[in-house]
């Protein structure tokens, strides 16, 4: 009868080597294959989203080939001086909205990457429509350098609603000190303006109702509103920023309204600068908060209302393309680069 085996000992032996108990490693998560596969789907969505106001824009040139391609000729032969004063002046919005992002913001944030990031945000606002691209990258910004996600979403809130004011304060002067008021009457339809604004004002209503009666959205949106007023009252108790906000503010429409001005004298429009500076503004507020990628509604906005102060069809076309060339299809790339080489650098 054989002996059975010696049971292997409890501990190991002294002086051999000890088992391996360490845990190996398991193969890939299915969570990380599923992340990379949808990182992998997400890239034609973003490179859709990219590309859709280029093919937005080719839809309307196709569909009014003859006045495209005569605002594409008179282009051309521009005055080069004058394209170069509006490059430079478009360098201008940049910094102004630097300094209304800072003015928005009781922390100091440093200048000089502020203004790359404000440089690179305009290359992601042709990703999202409404300004939501620009939104996206401050806010990463912010949060990188150590404000909290309240307090950068605060200060986004307060600038958007700078911009929005000062941008209709500057159109109620320019309205109140220009005879060319009377021409943007001519643009409304009949009728529709006080149905218009009880519809968007029945609109604002219901939407105040149901967020004051629902419990669920009543308590974050009054938090995030009391710490937004409590931030507006801190940065408005420093005159600095205050001058930042408010100012930069102010200085964007203008800016924004001098390239147009320069593009227009360039192609000689034959518009006073009043007269380009008020349709400027007039097509902006009136639809500028239509979600459309690239500005596309505010430029066929922009080329009707040139045409009502009296320019013709295709040198108010050349001018609108010569603007949306000099403020954001030339600064694409180097903003892409700019936004790339943040993300690198860990500052988004």
């Amino acid at each position: 009868m054989t002996a059975d085996p010696p049971a292997a000992p409890d501990h190991p032996v002294a002086g051999g080597p000890a088992p391996d108990s360490s845990p190996r490693s398991p193969g890939p998560l299915p969570e990380a294959r599923v992340r990379r596969g949808s990182l992998m789907a997400a890239r034609p969505v973003r490179l859709a989203l990219c590309l859709a106001p280029l093919l937005l824009a080719g839809g309307w040139a196709l569909a009014n080939r003859p006045v495209a391609y005569e605002g594409v000729v008179r282009l051309t032969a521009a005055d080069p001086w004058w394209l170069l004063a509006g490059a430079a002046v478009t360098c201008l919005t940049w910094v102004a909205a630097a300094c209304c992002r800072q003015g928005a913001l009781p922390d100091r944030l440093p200048p000089g990457l502020l203004l790359a990031s404000q440089f690179a945000a305009g290359a992601a606002n042709h990703a999202l429509p409404g300004g939501l691209g620009a939104h996206a990258v401050t806010l990463r910004f912010l949060r990188t350098r150590g404000v909290p996600l309240s307090r950068a979403t605060a200060s986004i809130g307060l600038y958007s609603l700078a911009r929005c004011l000062a941008r209709s304060l500057v159109l109620l002067l320019f309205l109140a000190c220009t005879p060319a008021r009377q021409r943007l009457g001519d643009l409304l339809p009949d009728g529709r303006l006080v149905p218009t604004a009880a519809a968007a004002g029945g609109v604002l209503a219901v939407t105040g109702l149901v967020v004051m009666t629902v419990r669920p959205l009543r308590r974050p949106v009054t938090r995030i509103i009391g710490g937004a007023l409590a931030d507006a009252r801190e940065v408005h108790g420093r005159p600095s920023r205050v001058l930042a906000l408010w100012g930069g503010a102010v200085a964007m429409p203008l800016v924004q309204a001098g390239v147009l001005v320069c593009v227009g004298a360039s192609l000689d429009l034959g518009l006073p600068w009043h007269h380009v500076v008020l349709a400027h503004l007039a097509a902006g507020t009136a639809v500028g908060a239509v979600p459309s990628p690239g500005g596309l509604a505010v430029d066929a906005a922009l080329v009707w209302t040139l045409v009502a102060f009296g320019g013709s069809p295709a040198v108010a076309t050349a001018t609108v393309i010569g603007y949306r060339l000099l403020t954001d299809w030339l600064p694409l790339l180097p903003g892409a680069l700019v936004l790339s080489a943040l993300i690198r650098a860990e500052v988004l």
